[in-house]
């Protein structure tokens, strides 16, 4: 899956996202809207990591999928 699906499948994904980062908010997501980017940015301000582990989170949850 790529960013473009991402986006798309947004709906679908979205519970996959609440069940590994749970500390983000019902705002947070309306935010993200699918957005790797935005999403990348979310972990990274609510668990207090820097980017490039909240890259390597999402890249490692995204490879699952």
């Amino acid at each position: 899956m790529n960013d473009d699906q991402l986006k798309g499948k947004w709906k679908q994904v979205k519970g996959e996202v609440q069940r590994k980062w749970g500390k983000l908010t019902d705002d947070d997501y309306d935010v993200i809207q699918g957005d790797a980017k935005k999403l990348i940015g979310k972990i990274q301000e609510r668990y207090g990591v820097t980017k490039e582990e909240a890259e390597k989170e999402y890249a490692d949850w995204y490879r699952g999928l």
